[in-house]
């Protein structure tokens, strides 16, 4: 469906900076080209013209890599070859991110692959052993003026793609790959960030398509294809007391695959002070996923750090318009809402969610007040 689009002409208004006549070496991951990299990373940021940074096509081994700016002029890192991390996932595990770019302005990102080789780490995670904290493929922290265009990545060991305190970010023609059962390899997780755009990629990985975190706002995700996974998530919320809320948020024309949820707002059941407002899910298709819909206030695994207690975030005006499709479960519609702060504003709107084995779905609602408008089945709670 989508077109993921590897190679790219270079800028022909930049200086071009070549990682091979650094030391890079394409020789199917066996010696590390991170000093390579760094190399032209730190020329290119002291450069006053626009640079673009070139990985020829072959397979190169990085280790863990922290980009830094502030930089003088905009980067383009043009990746027509594969990034390795080492197989041994303590490699990169404790360092938090493989390939982290830091208050970086004007970077764009194009083609190429990353491969984490994440399933030892997950393997060490399943078997209870004393695993490292393991790494995000790639993290961006403090930046703005963004651009990622045409990468795949493969197998991270944590979230494939991070964003925390970011500005004006654009995402497209994505390929995101992890087992099905992999462990939190979300896809792309947000956070304290404005301005976000996600479009035209897919999605399939063991952990949420995209998560959304607080004090993101401003977030557009388009032509989407999720699944498997755990959908597209806002949240989980309520880990602190005080937090920032998560607002503006827009979804649309995406296709669920077989995912355990579909649209997913999650917050602990503690006390806080953040809020969710101003959502809009419009144009979605669900195939047999599991919770087409659902507002989960009560998340609380292993009962611990929340039993008896409620939600304090505050969940208002959400909209739901043209959703239709089968659900894997006779509970489609679920709105578990927090008993002290109840959902309000919520809309459905031509809604048409069947049960998989063509049997009447069920909508459920719990603290939760709106309306309905149009054809909506199964049938209204609210």
């Amino acid at each position: 469906m989508f077109n993921i689009f590897i190679l790219h002409p270079l800028p022909t208004n930049a200086v071009t900076y070549n990682v091979q006549n650094f030391g890079a070496k394409p020789d199917g991951g066996k010696t590390s080209s991170t000093k390579s990299l760094l190399k032209a990373w730190d020329i290119a940021c002291k450069s006053v013209k626009p640079s673009t940074i070139y990985v020829p096509p072959g397979t190169y081994l990085i280790n863990q890599v922290v980009f830094r700016g502030p930089c003088k002029s905009k980067i383009t890192f043009q990746i027509d070859g594969t990034l390795v991390a080492p197989t041994n996932y303590y490699g990169v595990g404790n360092t938090g991110s493989w390939i982290l770019f830091n208050s970086v302005t004007g970077l764009t990102v194009l083609g190429g692959t990353t491969d984490a080789h994440g399933s030892g780490y997950w393997a060490c995670k399943r078997s209870g052993r004393n695993c490292p904290q393991g790494a995000r493929s790639m993290l961006f922290t403090g930046s703005k003026n963004i651009v990622i265009n045409g990468l795949t990545s493969i197998d991270s060991q944590q979230a494939h793609l991070s964003f925390n305190g970011c500005d004006n970010v654009m995402m497209k023609n994505l390929k995101i790959i992890a087992p099905e059962d992999s462990p939190n390899t979300d896809g792309i997780h947000v956070q304290m960030s404005n301005d976000v755009t996600i479009t035209d990629s897919s999605i399939q990985t063991g952990d949420d398509c995209v998560s959304i975190g607080p004090g993101t706002k401003t977030i557009l995700i388009k032509r989407i294809e999720c699944g498997p996974g755990h959908g597209i998530s806002i949240g989980s919320l309520a880990r602190d007391l005080n937090e920032e809320g998560v607002q503006d948020i827009t979804v649309k024309n995406v296709t669920f695959n077989k995912s355990q949820n579909g649209l997913r707002i999650k917050t602990w059941a503690r006390p806080s002070n953040g809020f969710v407002k101003n959502v809009l899910y419009q144009n979605i298709v669900m195939n047999d996923v599991l919770n087409p819909i659902i507002i989960d206030q009560n998340y609380c695994p292993g009962d611990k750090g929340c039993p008896n207690q409620n939600s304090g975030v505050k969940i208002s005006g959400v909209t739901y318009q043209n959703i239709r499709g089968t659900s894997a479960s006779p509970v489609a519609i679920k709105f578990g809402c927090s008993s002290t702060t109840p959902c309000s504003g919520i809309k459905l709107q031509n809604v048409k969610l069947t049960n998989f084995d063509h049997k009447p779905a069920q909508s459920v609602c719990l603290n939760a007040g709106g309306t309905a408008l149009g054809l909506v089945s199964p049938r209204s709670c609210l």
